[in-house]
């Protein structure tokens, strides 16, 4: 991923930055592979691969190397131009618990996250599994076994989903750099990419995700990322491939931001919980939970996924305050998963206290600032036939006119938290006109 303040795509960071972004016109990165024409058939298998992830919504992204070891994170090595001899020292500090990665799995299925998705090698080059082609390993370094094995295990244990990000750039190879300019080296290169790949696709069983990224330095004919993702998908015929190898694959990855792909296709949102993905001692910028649900809630509003990432301490351990964030969002998404996981694009979305999801004719009118005893939503244009509390079930009693959808008789203080959600069935496909409001609404003396 890329570092705080090095552009690769234009992104918003801190807490409230994904936010922002919903005011604006939806917009793709000029760094995204151009989509190309697929047949019927590719589609539909496409559709038959994607479903599960569809219905997912929420996933755990995972970012463990050295960098973790450092504590200032993940671009230490580049940003702080420490030399390639004195980083491999790191290798041997790197000695983590065994199967750490059994908490991060509880936590991930605790949170309400579906999937989970691990760095197998970052930017700095080092493996974290079990390989012939290079000793810059787990099993051959201070860890001494395959770590990503452990995480396999961990996540089938708690029926997750599971995947592998694959950094394509390599700051550690001789020829990641100079692949760009000399042909025997690219060819060498790619050749020790693409048999890292293969590994990673034959030695874990059934893998769900393969989460490439930064092609720098070459694009997608000097990666031969057809040929790549061809060989993935024999080894793999199930699998699905994100963008980030300079070809369009399955889905878009905005990161940090929430950005619908303006195209109609697959989209995930990538996010961190503070503004570092490997861990980082000193950065204290911690999205609240709030923010997370009000995240949540904006991916699933336009059927994006959203893959937020914890970074571990060096011995494996998750950051206290990334388990106090995700436990609440858990205790949320456990009393409201169905307003989450659902493969519905939905129309209405102007409020200034609430977001929108929608199952069906079911609206989920998500309410982060409760104003006290009546809720109100202008300009929906449906009749509206019931609603309730979703964390309770508790029915709430409504009044619905032209312009406005009120619903009473409801707490002083919000019900549910750290977002309250109300359940509103429609008679149809939920939508919404504030324009109509605007121009129609009654004024005095006209």
């Amino acid at each position: 991923m890329k570092p705080y303040g090095i552009p690769r795509r234009d992104w918003l960071v801190g807490t409230g930055a994904s936010l922002l972004t919903l005011a604006a016109p939806m917009k793709t990165s000029a760094a995204q592979p151009q989509a190309q024409q697929s047949s019927p058939a590719e589609d539909a298998d496409r559709a038959r691969r994607m479903q599960w992830w569809h219905e997912a919504r929420f996933g755990m992204f995972i970012h463990w190397g050295l960098y973790s070891v450092l504590g200032r994170h993940e671009w230490v090595m580049e940003n702080e131009g420490i030399p390639v001899a004195d980083y491999e020292q790191l290798a041997k500090r790197f000695q983590p618990k065994p199967n750490a990665a059994r908490a991060w799995a509880k936590l991930a299925k605790q949170a309400g996250q579906k999937y989970m998705v691990m760095t197998s090698k970052h930017h700095e080059g080092f493996c974290n599994f079990d390989t012939k082609l290079t000793n810059y390993c787990a099993p051959k370094q201070g860890p001494g076994r395959d770590l990503v094995h452990e995480y396999v295990e961990a996540a089938r244990a708690e029926g997750l989903r599971f995947g592998f990000y694959y950094s394509l750039m390599d700051w550690h190879h001789p020829d990641g750099a100079r692949c760009a300019t000399n042909e025997d080296a690219r060819k060498r290169f790619v050749e020790y990419t693409h048999g890292l790949i293969r590994e990673l696709m034959t030695k874990y069983g059934k893998v769900d995700v393969l989460w490439y990224d930064v092609s720098w330095p070459l694009d997608a004919r000097g990666w031969e990322s057809e040929r790549m993702n061809k060989m993935v998908f024999e080894l793999q015929p199930d699998i699905i491939v994100n963008n980030r190898n300079a070809l369009p694959g399955d889905f878009s990855t905005p990161e940090q931001e929430i950005v619908a792909d303006k195209r109609g296709r697959a989209w995930e949102s990538c996010m961190t919980l503070n503004e570092s993905w490997g861990y980082h001692q000193a950065d204290d910028a911690w999205k609240t939970p709030k923010i997370v649900v009000r995240n949540l809630v904006y991916c699933s509003h336009d059927a994006g996924n959203y893959l937020l990432n914890i970074g571990p301490k060096p011995d494996g351990s998750i950051p206290e305050e990334s388990v106090r964030i995700l436990t609440e969002v858990g205790r949320w998404t456990s009393r409201n998963a169905e307003s989450i996981h659902t493969q519905d694009r939905c129309q209405p979305h102007r409020s200034n206290y609430a977001g929108f999801t929608r199952k069906g004719n079911t609206l989920y009118m998500h309410v982060y600032f409760w104003p006290g005893d009546t809720v109100a939503l202008a300009g929906l244009k449906t009749g509206v036939k019931s609603a309730r509390l979703l964390a309770s079930g508790q029915q709430v009693k409504f009044q619905q006119d032209r312009f406005r959808v009120r619903f009473t008789g409801l707490p002083a203080e919000a019900p549910d938290h750290p977002v309250t959600t109300i359940a509103i069935e429609c008679e149809s496909e939920p939508v919404q006109d504030t324009d109509f409001v605007r121009r129609e609404r009654p004024r005095n003396n006209v």
